[in-house]
């Protein structure tokens, strides 16, 4: 390669970046979901438009994965545990029943309004079944909900990815012979066990370890928090376990842990999320054919309709009915089950696979996912006002740096008020106050333990 090629590619990728980020603030302003932009910056790009020829689905679906662990790594570093953990029952009901339940409403509905094979049907059902990480986390985060509503989503997203591969990839290697309920449901069962293991083992190892070591640079942590969460992908690939549920809950572990440099890290998982954003949704917006596209509007409009009158709705009541979720919170949880670069990224597999129909697939799930998001998106505020669900919004906990004391030349001071000291609270336990001092000050006060 010439230095100029290099100099052009450069550039270009560049302002690819740039013309995104000026997307996203216009969405922003707008009320848009900006991955609607990104998509349409790269059909802009694409063989219709600027002319670049981009359709090799091994290379997409390859690193549409590798963006999809970036974005879930960056919503497990962003995620309270406390809401996590009370919503938690129900985020795993919605990515497990709530799969199923989808995946069989897409299917029948599909089959007996379209005349689809059944194969085919029960394929369109299971690309369809997970809602989105990226678009949850950046469209739900701008309201004011219930913690333990948004909670749910956020949960429900990272959780229902595992199902959905699985059977994708089942119905994709096995043609048109479908897998028993019973391989399926078994091999699920693994895969969330094992990647549950693997990413709660890798984020407890990996915050012991950042917490006993005293790296040189602050600008190592945040790498190292990265490296960490990728690795327990690897991991839990290597075993057949669900990767991305151990990247998600690893990722968990380490943002709700006292870490050196924890707002540097988050501020560095949000960037590279947002740029595996750009890239992977500008990359399927590239893979898609507007050429094509205009055949499968009407099927993939009354697919649609599907999806979000009928099937997620039924996903919800079956799996929130047996926890007792008031109606208000059933209604916004049918409205809010986005779609997103998910389902575009596992239509890719069975192109990969060469599954009869799979450039069909792809076509159909490209416009049921613009649908879905154009439709839903703008409008989730204004659903949530009117359930009357909007929350005051809660205090922001405020971040402070903190670096090893050595890299600092000071000392730890601890000192204890006693229970009868006139600088004690009333009613309250006595606190324990710490102060660091420099070496070098000339005003010290007496050290009581170091």
């Amino acid at each position: 390669m010439r230095t100029g090629d290099l100099g052009l590619i450069l550039f270009l990728g560049a302002a690819v970046v740039i013309a995104a980020i000026v997307a996203a603030r216009v969405a922003h302003g707008t009320g848009l979901p900006g991955l609607l932009l990104f998509l349409g910056l790269g059909l802009a790009l694409g063989e219709s438009g600027a002319g670049i020829r981009f359709d090799n689905a091994g290379l997409a679906q390859a690193l549409g994965l590798s963006a999809l662990v970036l974005i879930l790594a960056e919503g497990g570093l962003t995620t309270n545990w406390v809401h996590a953990r009370s919503a938690a029952p129900a985020a795993l009901l919605l990515a497990t029943a709530g799969v199923a339940a989808s995946i069989l409403v897409v299917a029948t509905l599909t089959h007996g309004l379209l005349s689809f094979a059944w194969r085919d049907a029960l394929l369109l059902g299971a690309v369809l079944a997970p809602t989105d990480a990226a678009a949850v986390f950046s469209v739900l985060r701008k309201l004011p909900l219930p913690p333990r509503l948004a909670g749910m989503l956020e949960a429900e997203s990272g959780l229902n990815d595992p199902p959905a591969v699985l059977a994708v990839t089942l119905l994709s290697e096995l043609g048109s012979h479908a897998p028993s309920p019973a391989l399926i449901a078994g091999v699920v069962l693994y895969q969330l066990a094992a990647g549950a293991a693997i990413g709660a083992a890798a984020g407890f190892a990996g915050a012991w370890g950042l917490r006993k070591v005293a790296l040189p640079a602050s600008g190592l942590y945040p790498i190292a928090v990265l490296a960490l969460v990728v690795a327990s992908y690897g991991a839990a690939s290597l075993a057949r376990a669900s990767g991305f549920l151990a990247v998600y809950l690893a990722a968990t572990v380490l943002g709700n842990t006292r870490l050196p440099h924890g707002p540097a890290t988050r501020g560095f998982a949000e960037g590279i999320g947002w740029l595996a954003q750009i890239g992977l949704f500008v990359m399927l917006g590239l893979l898609a054919s507007p050429a094509r596209l205009p055949w499968q509007v009407l099927p993939a409009l009354a697919i649609a309709c599907v999806l979000m009158v009928i099937a997620r709705p039924v996903a919800v009541l079956v799996s929130t009915v047996p926890l007792r979720v008031p109606w208000r919170q059933q209604a916004f949880l049918s409205w809010a089950g986005l779609r997103g670069a998910v389902p575009i990224v596992l239509s890719t597999i069975p192109m990969n696979a060469a599954v009869p129909g799979a450039t069909r697939l792809f076509d159909l799930v490209f416009i049921v996912v613009t649908v879905n998001v154009g439709v839903q998106g703008p409008t989730l505020a204004g659903v949530a006002r009117r359930l009357k669900l909007t929350a005051p919004a809660e205090p922001i906990d405020v971040d402070v740096e903190a670096a090893p004391l050595e890299a600092l030349h000071a000392d730890l001071i601890e000192t204890r008020i006693p229970q009868r000291s006139g600088c004690q609270p009333e009613r309250r336990r006595a606190p324990s106050c710490t102060a660091s001092r420099s070496s070098n000050s000339g005003c010290q006060p007496r050290r009581t333990s170091r």
